[in-house]
């Protein structure tokens, strides 16, 4: 299915233009590309599609089922689905024989990418500068102005670091977001790698499994938590992953939402049971099987609170112990900083963020992922990865992507489409009147 690009003409006005082309518009796009009663538009700054493609280091997997992909758990019979990938690339049987048991994250990459190219209404190398509302939406890009009846905005997350950090950013000191790009040059160095999710497991365990002659001499792993804990990945908590969880969820007073989020985030953010085993081999490796020249050190539950340049060019750590009083310094050469991402700022709303709510430091947004501003009804503003504290540790990652999208696909079609079965958990008290004991 496979289509040559081509570049809309110049201006235009179309029912839906999505600002950004990531995992979450994309799945917007795949949904609407057969639509001819909805013409759409998603434009994307970056000059070519790209998803983390400088953490995707060998052997990294996803966290998530196959079936989360763009369309598959709302649409299976869509040509955008991972499982049509494979066979429009005539690898279906090779794939089903490498027995993964996740699916590697460049392979993922590369079928995001697939269906960014395939889809002719996904333009790539245009950003947008503004957008402004008078009756309908005046979308500015570098290229032109566009109009549209409805919006949807999927910018994705930044890189962040503690503000420390960011003055010496360079070649030995970079977000685990550039781990490929600078990574090879930490060869002999001290490295310490701060961050004890995901990434930052990715990155040590790359680091102590390098060749000799590109290892570096010295690895530290520094995590806030009490240890390295792994994802919970378990059945029920994967309930949580539910639609009917995110709505549930979506109604709960704001402390109470807080509070979820803070006591389930290893739900989301912990470190796959492969990871941290293949860690842990590793490190026996180099201690006990190797010549055991290759010092390490893991350091759970504590805390980098600053960063000083020293004469001799290295650098100085002060890293603070979170259950005792004391502190230690640690002298490295480099560090990895995988310290997480923050929602993109969109900048381009500032014209209309006058006319929109917000909460807890969060645009607001209704049941179906629309902004509430003053606007008419049926012209819409969908955000999507920007709503953390309204709908919960889902909203940032692919679990709940081609669900939200097919939400959003549904209010711009007039359509409550079809839900999903109920989850086996009744999780709110308001539909104890179906319990079985009731009936």
């Amino acid at each position: 299915m496979r289509r040559p690009h081509r570049a809309p003409p110049p201006g235009g006005h179309y029912s839906v233009v999505g600002i950004g082309a990531g995992p979450a518009n994309l799945s917007v796009a795949a949904l609407l590309y057969e639509d001819g009663g909805l013409p759409n538009l998603f434009v994307d700054r970056k000059e070519r599609f790209s998803w983390h493609d400088d953490q995707l280091i060998s052997g990294a997997t996803l966290q998530v089922s196959v079936f989360k992909d763009l369309v598959s758990m709302t649409d299976p019979t869509s040509p955008f689905s991972f499982t049509a990938y494979l066979n429009q690339q005539g690898r279906m049987y090779h794939f089903l024989n490498a027995q993964f048991a996740a699916v590697p994250r460049g392979e993922f990459r590369n079928y995001l990418s697939w269906a960014a190219e395939t889809n002719e209404n996904v333009v790539f190398g245009e950003g947008v500068r503004e957008v402004d509302f008078d009756g309908v939406f005046r979308i500015r890009t570098d290229a032109r102005e566009v109009t549209a009846d409805n919006i949807v905005i999927g910018v994705g997350t930044l890189p962040w670091l503690p503000d420390f950090v960011a003055p010496h950013l360079g070649a030995d000191h970079f977000h685990v977001s550039r781990h490929l790009r600078h990574a090879a040059g930490l060869a002999g160095k001290t490295v310490a790698v701060v961050g004890g999710g995901q990434s930052g497991a990715e990155a040590f365990l790359d680091l102590v499994s390098r060749p000799a002659v590109e290892r570096p001499s010295s690895v530290i792993w520094i995590a806030k938590r009490r240890n390295f804990f792994p994802i919970d990945d378990s059945a029920f908590t994967n309930d949580l992953f539910m639609p009917e969880y995110s709505d549930y969820f979506h109604r709960l007073p704001r402390d109470i939402r807080s509070e979820i989020i803070a006591s389930h985030i290893l739900t989301s953010d912990g470190i796959s049971e492969d990871t941290l085993r293949s860690i842990y081999q590793q490190l026996y490796h180099l201690r006990f099987i190797d010549d055991g020249d290759h010092p390490f050190g893991l350091y759970p539950n504590r805390t980098v609170e600053d960063l000083q340049r020293l004469p001799s060019g290295r650098w100085e750590l002060v890293v603070s112990h979170n259950d005792e009083a004391d502190s230690q310094s640690m002298v490295v050469d480099a560090a990895v900083w995988a310290t997480g991402f923050r929602p993109a700022p969109k900048d381009f709303l500032e014209p209309l963020l006058p006319r929109m709510q917000s909460e807890g430091g969060e645009l607001k947004v209704d049941d179906d992922f629309a902004a509430v501003w003053d606007g008419p009804a049926d012209r819409r503003i969908f955000l999507q990865n920007a709503a953390r504290a309204q709908r919960g540790l889902p909203d940032v990652n692919l679990s709940l992507n081609a669900w939200r999208a097919q939400r959003i696909v549904n209010r711009l079609r007039g359509d409550c489409g079809r839900s999903p079965l109920p989850s086996f958990i009744q999780w709110s008290a308001k539909t104890e009147s179906e319990a079985p004991w009731n009936g």
